[in-house]
């Protein structure tokens, strides 16, 4: 037996595919699109109630946005592609 029959070259891997990368940013952009959404609606005068903080945007839809990249962030993370050669 010859030293090259032990031994395996095996070329250094990374965790993730490029797959999972592109969903990782996009996780991330929907989490910043949702917390970028939820600026705002302060009153320039404190003793004046300002309703603004009360509208749709900033009470559903952003924190249904960052809820959205956490899920996908974690799909990110889970999602094995399929290998081209599984030997």
């Amino acid at each position: 037996m010859s030293k090259n029959d032990n031994q395996h070259e095996t070329k250094p891997s990374f965790v993730f595919e490029k797959k999972n990368y592109f969903l990782m940013l996009i996780g991330l952009a929907l989490m910043a699109l949702g917390y970028i959404l939820m600026i705002g609606g302060k009153s320039n005068d404190p003793n004046v109630f300002n309703e603004a903080i009360f509208n749709t945007q900033r009470i559903t839809i952003a924190p249904l946005l960052i809820l959205a990249g956490i899920v996908v962030e974690i799909v990110a993370i889970l999602y094995k592609p399929k290998a081209a050669n599984d030997e």
